[in-house]
């Protein structure tokens, strides 16, 4: 969605280091001011910033990115200058060695006085750890943040141009649903069969995109999500795993792993792809919950046409996914906790909340 009345900078230029409203000085630390970055970026960043996370000129905003991500990094920094505020862009290399056993305390200081973040850096494997305290400080601050692990290219075209106030609409009306529901029930023509018998203690969350100080959000946004009381049945995921492993595997269309649920634990797991199926198994038996379902969720973005096998962008397609695994607790109400957590997504499901069905062959029925 275009801003009307932004020009697009040129992005061989950038502002020279300033002084901020605080005592920080505004910049990329010791790196130059002048990162060019691709000009399709543009219309993502400024989605991000003025839509997403509607900055404000009179807030300070922590910018966290990584070597491979850095041009996408600049190009939201551009529209940040654009508005005058006060920031800092950290790139992780500069502060530590990947993959990050902590993250850096001058991160940690700088989130600490800013009111957004933005988190744009590819993921590495036991990196769980250092993103779960920056988390702990938005959470503790309420800072609106943009978790944008993994964005790539693809995504900056794709999810990022979507109408998130439509998909917020959307996501609205689908998220009332479910709060007065007692069970939703999912399955797929590739045999997928499930049902989440849902409990009233556990909040539902939106993250339709429009990332409020309640709720830290992906970019691209699109779900609701909340803890089940208890998932049974069967899962073929056809669409994509999560964290390191999505990198390794993209999409699992050709090569499905099937799981199976019984009283919220994954007991099976099934594919010709034994590597995949192995790495599965390991990553959700790391603790006594990494094998139990801590989120069940609706991806809502109808502006997303198919799954690309990029976790961040296809957890928002349209359907059912869960992850196993940490149930984000402060924000739904679980009770238990969980070092681990992997998101798996399927393809074109048809949904019943309660007995009225919601989506069939992966449209929704509800309109936005």
């Amino acid at each position: 969605m275009t801003i009307p009345g932004q020009e697009v900078k040129d992005p061989a230029l950038s502002q020279t280091p300033r002084e901020g409203r605080g005592t920080q000085p505004m910049g990329w630390g010791n790196r130059s001011n002048h990162i060019a970055f691709d000009p399709e970026f543009a219309e993502g960043a400024r989605n991000a910033v003025n839509v997403c996370l509607r900055v404000q000129p009179d807030e300070k905003v922590c910018v966290i990115t990584d070597e491979v991500t850095i041009e996408i990094a600049a190009a939201i920094v551009c529209e940040l200058e654009k508005l005058g505020v006060t920031y800092r862009a950290w790139v992780l290399e500069d502060l530590a060695e990947r993959p990050l056993k902590d993250l850096p305390p001058q991160v940690i200081e700088d989130l600490e006085s800013s009111q957004v973040s933005i988190f744009a850096v590819q993921a590495q494997r036991n990196e769980l750890r250092s993103r779960m305290q920056m988390t702990d400080v938005v959470n503790r601050k309420k800072i609106r943040h943009a978790h944008m692990v993994n964005i790539n290219r693809q995504i900056m075209l794709e999810g990022m141009r979507a109408d998130f106030q439509k998909v917020d609409r959307l996501s609205a009306k689908v998220v009332a649903m479910v709060r007065k529901a007692k069970r939703v029930r999912a399955k797929t023509a590739a045999g997928t069969d499930l049902t989440a018998d849902l409990n009233p203690n556990y909040r539902w969350l939106k993250t339709s995109g429009i990332i409020t100080p309640e709720k830290w959000g992906n970019l691209p946004g699109g779900e609701i999500f909340t803890t089940p009381g208890e998932v049974n049945g069967t899962f073929v995921i056809d669409g994509v795993v999560g964290d390191y492993l999505c990198a390794k595997f993209g999409s699992l269309r050709d090569t499905p792993l099937t799981i199976h649920m019984k009283k919220n634990r994954l007991t099976e797991a099934h594919s010709d792809n034994r590597e995949l199926e192995d790495d599965f198994w390991k990553y959700t038996h790391t603790d006594e919950n990494s094998d139990r379902v801590g989120e069940f969720a609706i991806g809502t973005n109808i502006d997303l046409k198919e799954v690309i096998g990029q976790i961040l962008q296809d957890e928002k397609y349209p359907g059912v996914h869960i992850a196993f695994g940490n149930p984000y607790g402060a924000h739904t109400g679980a009770e238990w906790d969980s070092s681990t957590h992997i998101d798996v997504v399927g393809r074109k499901f048809n949904i019943w909340v309660d007995d009225e069905q919601i989506m069939r062959d992966g449209k929704f029925l509800v309109e936005a």
